[in-house]
């Protein structure tokens, strides 16, 4: 009975997790929902969200078409 207890938890996180990975997914909000779990099974994704942050925080925005000043 014990048994069938810890396989029946275990399979109810597993598709708990499964149903928020393809939520996050489908919203585009991984990084800091699924950063976690992300680290615990692939350990250099960490690196490369931290040098996507930063180059998305050097960009520049572009003025937009308007907004030029004439001389």
């Amino acid at each position: 009975m014990a048994i069938l207890l810890v396989v029946g938890c275990l399979a109810v996180v597993l598709s708990l997790l499964g149903w928020l990975a393809s939520r996050v997914r489908r919203l585009g909000i991984g990084g800091d929902v699924m950063g976690p779990f992300d680290e615990i099974w692939h350990p250099a994704a960490r690196r490369f969200r931290a040098e996507i942050q930063v180059y998305e925080e050097r960009m520049v925005p572009l003025p937009a078409a308007g907004d030029r000043k004439r001389p």
